[in-house]
């Protein structure tokens, strides 16, 4: 898919806006996966997901950018709220849906996109859109990505992927 100047500057756009967002920068409190955090977790996945959907045709870049960014805007952490820990896997889409919805009135495409991403590992949740597939995919390629990373490296990696996600292009 080629994308004209107009449309990578509004997508460009609308990333900056939720890379400089109050509410979404409260993800940089949330670990992820081995020394990761949900915040740049989540803009990996963005950056991804459009490299993977620009050589697709005719996905909806717009659902997958806000997909991608809001997929684990669940805003607690697991790991410390003992509740929220059994089942967390298969909870955390809803409870990132239903916050996206409420903090930024997102459309339902991306909020099926949101609630399949974690499918196989909640089977029930099938990604039945080209979008959903993309994203669920993209977050697993950066699951593995931040997992085999080692806590040392990643620490000296954070100020690069600070920088990685600076822009979307």
């Amino acid at each position: 898919m080629i994308l004209d100047e107009e449309k990578k500057k509004a997508l460009e756009a609308v990333y900056q806006s939720f890379l400089h967002d109050e509410k979404i920068l409260r993800m940089k409190d949330i670990p992820m996966h081995r020394g990761s955090n949900c915040y740049l977790h989540s803009f990996r996945v963005a950056r991804l997901a459009i490299k993977r959907a620009l050589r697709r045709k005719e996905a909806d870049l717009d659902t997958i950018l806000l997909g991608a960014i809001l997929h684990d805007y669940y805003l607690y952490d697991w790991r410390v709220e003992r509740d929220k820990m059994l089942f967390h896997a298969r909870r955390h889409p809803h409870i990132a849906a239903e916050n996206a919805e409420r903090d930024f009135g997102i459309h339902e495409p991306v909020k099926r996109v949101i609630e399949t991403h974690m499918w196989p590992f909640n089977l029930t949740h099938f990604p039945s859109s080209k979008e959903a597939r993309i994203i669920s995919w993209a977050d697993k390629t950066i699951y593995w990505k931040e997992i085999l990373t080692s806590k040392r490296r990643k620490a000296k990696e954070e100020q690069e992927s600070l920088k990685q996600i600076a822009t979307l292009f």
